[in-house]
């Protein structure tokens, strides 16, 4: 039997995840929109927690244990235009990696799922 390739393993697993998100924050603290969230954030925590999260949700072996979507966001009041902020951020991410454009995409509709969590909708 052959084993399908996760999302995890289709993008070049955690070093994969670790560049990106780290690339991903950059823009996102440089984004007058949305930088403004973080002001008070430990962002070294924020980012191993974000590592672990993309990571689980693409599929990798590992379990996430960090809080749910709406428990993490209720508290922040957060827009539809902040949720996009963040968003295209992923994409330009991911497109600056070089990773090709169905593995954006199936990333894209991942971090999609969690749009009512995060705004509470």
């Amino acid at each position: 039997m052959i084993k399908e390739r996760t999302l995890f393993d289709k993008i070049g697993g955690m070093a994969a995840v670790n560049a990106a998100v780290d690339i991903f924050y950059v823009k996102v603290l440089n984004d007058e929109t949305i930088n403004h969230f973080f002001a008070k954030t430990d962002m070294k925590s924020q980012i191993g927690k974000q590592k672990a999260f993309l990571a689980y949700a693409f599929g990798a072996p590992t379990s996430y244990t960090g809080k749910n979507m709406h428990d993490a966001h209720s508290h922040m009041n957060l827009t539809e235009d902040h949720f996009n902020a963040v968003i295209g951020h992923l994409r330009t991410t991911l497109q600056e990696l070089n990773v090709t454009q169905n593995l954006i995409d199936e990333v894209i509709v991942i971090a999609s799922s969690t749009k009512g969590d995060i705004l509470g909708e």
